[in-house]
């Protein structure tokens, strides 16, 4: 059985971009075999009865600065963007919905769109230009993020994850292992090469 470190995230999470950039950078020889696990980082909370801190004017005044001193200490280019939070829902559908081989652009163009460019990545327009990008066909993706099967999968993979005891993003499972938070990738490494 290949090794993998599972990594759980959605895109309303400015630790999983984080997190993804400094995996990127880390697995730039690609040793590490990843798993990329989307979620419902909103449906996880409401199962984990966890109120997330961009709800709590403390924790969010905090996460703000946290993501910008840790982005700046990675040399992560990073900007707090001014629509957060916003719902993900279509977006992660979207990354299931569309063809494994447009995968990886989408999750990066979603990220840095949204993270890195402060770009509302709820405005049809943005949308479209995010696919246009990845060469994505609008109508096939509009259509697909509808369908109950995508529906019911992303249920599914939050259902799963908190079932696992995963209660928020990112997080890294390797070895049924959890570690959670950008701060933990490092442990998640360790226990891979174990």
């Amino acid at each position: 059985m290949t090794k993998l470190i599972e990594f759980y995230f959605d895109f309303i999470s400015p630790y999983s971009y984080i997190a993804h950039k400094r995996l990127k950078i880390i697995n730039e020889d690609k040793k590490f075999n990843i798993l990329y696990k989307p979620i419902l980082l909103g449906g996880l909370h409401n199962l984990s009865r966890i109120t997330a801190p961009a709800f709590n004017e403390r924790k969010l005044k905090n996460m703000k600065n946290d993501c910008l001193l840790i982005a700046n200490k990675n040399n992560i280019e990073f900007y707090w963007n001014s629509k957060f939070p916003i719902n993900s829902l279509y977006l992660m559908r979207g990354y299931l919905a569309i063809d494994d081989k447009y995968k990886k652009n989408y999750f990066e163009a979603c990220f840095d769109a949204y993270w890195k460019n402060n770009i509302d990545i709820l405005d049809e327009k943005e949308v479209e230009e995010i696919l246009k990008v990845c060469e994505i066909n609008r109508g096939e993706y509009s259509d697909k993020i509808q369908d109950q099967k995508i529906k019911t999968e992303l249920k599914n993979l939050t259902d799963q994850a908190f079932e696992k005891d995963i209660f928020g993003a990112p997080t890294f499972v390797v070895n049924n292992k959890i570690f959670w938070g950008q701060d933990r990738l490092d442990y998640a490494l360790e226990e891979y090469n174990t």
